[in-house]
């Protein structure tokens, strides 16, 4: 058929009532050695991020690296305006007079580390995200209320399919479900 694609496996994913047993189910995935795991909740789950490491933490250097952008950028550009483009001898002052620079070096490097870093943690948290493949599961609009999801991709190097259904089912979630991407 013309414009039709074939649905395909993204993973499993299972539903749980309590951030207990969340953390229980995902504690025993991670420990089977599988890395491409996502849990969903209504609500921060404490614990939960110290199990499931998905993201390498990078955030760091790219605020180190948009506050170096941006102090460098305001240093040189009130270097070259008021030392190569318009100078101006003010009463035997020197043309290049860093100390008066500091303010507008100092909060541009802070502007760049923001603009950095709230940009870079939408990048590396792969936000705006409007579709999911999780988002064709009929309960997963129960995520935002009441239900704890948790999801192993396809992608992972472990996965096999029915291995780990067994894994999950031995996690007693309330219901497991195929995902596919459409």
């Amino acid at each position: 058929m013309i414009g039709k694609r074939k649905a395909k496996l993204f993973g499993l994913s299972a539903e749980y009532a309590d951030p207990q047993h969340l953390l229980e189910a995902a504690r025993m995935i991670c420990d089977a050695g599988y890395t491409k795991v996502s849990a969903y909740t209504p609500y921060p789950v404490e614990g939960l991020a110290d199990i499931i490491v998905t993201k390498k933490r990078r955030v760091a250097a790219i605020f180190l690296i948009g506050g170096l952008i941006g102090g460098l950028g305001g240093f040189f550009m009130q270097y070259y305006a008021a030392g190569i483009t318009y100078p101006i001898n003010v009463a035997g002052r020197p043309l290049f007079s860093w100390p008066s620079f500091i303010p507008i070096t100092f909060e541009l490097t802070v502007l760049g580390a923001a603009l950095f870093g709230a940009f870079g943690m939408l990048a590396i948290n792969g936000l705006p995200q409007p579709y999911h493949p999780l988002f064709n599961v009929p309960r997963f609009s129960l995520a935002t209320q009441s239900r704890f999801f948790i999801l192993v991709e396809v992608k992972d190097p472990k996965f096999e399919y029915d291995a780990t259904r067994r894994l999950l089912e031995r996690s007693q979630p309330r219901v497991i479900s195929d995902v596919y991407d459409w």
